[in-house]
């Protein structure tokens, strides 16, 4: 595993170990879930004293940023989930309006951040772009609707990582929280009407593209583009659902009318 933890000076304290893992939280190196190493190496790796590293972890765990599993190790808490409370996701995935905002709201940042991408990622961001752009190829080809929505919103977390803005990254992690929950049931369904797979694909090659030409006024108008287009397509699956549901509810009338007219009336 890469060591991304720093030696900390020897005459520090416990609280500069608590702030360099804070910074990794916040710079979104450390994610939701991810597993601390263990009490001994992580000591090795500040080179402090195992006394230290755990009054650093049990005040960072006493803020909320770290939880312990008994006889499991060290994880970074779900911090992000916090942004949406569960009324509030409740409130959003109930009301059809909520879907129109969430998509204008997406719409303008995520531009911005495809922007912020172009002008600042670093050739690491771009190798990282270039592979989760190769799996979504994969998906593709594969036929694979779950993996290939996946990546896809593997991507544009890339996307808000490659941007280097703080706000930025934890404000689109929650957005895209709601996604991977399935708060928009109609997601899926995008990717069943015809032509939406192949567009959707050539929509991301085209921020890939941008990001990777350092064109931040071409990387934009890709993800605003992008975003219009979910927009349509999501009208269209909603409606596209409602006369599949109807025409069942339709035929299935008149087949109970039919075996109705052949067995006579109840008497």
């Amino acid at each position: 595993m890469t060591e991304i933890f720093t030696r900390i000076e020897p005459s520090r304290t416990a609280d500069e170990v608590a702030q360099q893992i804070e910074s990794l939280i916040l710079e979104g190196v450390l994610r939701t879930g991810d597993q601390l190493p263990g009490e001994r190496e992580l000591a090795r790796q500040f080179d402090v004293s195992r006394p230290i590293l755990r009054d650093a972890l049990k005040a960072l765990e006493a803020r909320g940023l770290l939880v312990t599993r008994h006889g499991g190790g060290t994880f970074i808490a779900d911090i992000i989930g916090q942004v949406f409370s569960k009324p509030v996701i409740e409130l959003i995935s109930s009301h059809p309006k909520a879907i129109a905002d969430y998509l204008e709201y997406r719409r303008e940042i995520e531009g911005v951040a495809a922007e912020y991408a172009a002008q600042r990622a670093t050739a690491d961001d771009l190798a990282l772009l270039d592979a989760i752009m190769a799996r979504m190829d994969e998906a593709h080809q594969a036929n694979d609707f779950e993996a290939e929505a996946r990546v896809d919103v593997e991507f544009h977390h890339a996307v808000s990582e490659c941007a280097h803005n703080i706000i930025l990254l934890h404000t689109l992690r929650s957005c895209y929280r709601l996604l991977s929950e399935d708060v928009f049931q109609n997601r899926l369904m995008i990717f069943t009407l015809p032509g939406a797979r192949e567009a959707l694909l050539q929509q991301h090659h085209a921020i890939h593209a941008a990001i990777m030409a350092k064109d931040p006024e071409a990387a934009r108008k890709a993800a605003m583009d992008h975003i219009d287009y979910i927009e349509e397509a999501s009208t269209r699956a909603q409606r596209v659902g409602d006369w599949r549901r109807i025409a069942k509810m339709r035929r299935q009338q008149r087949s109970d009318a039919r075996d109705t007219d052949k067995t006579g009336p109840e008497t």
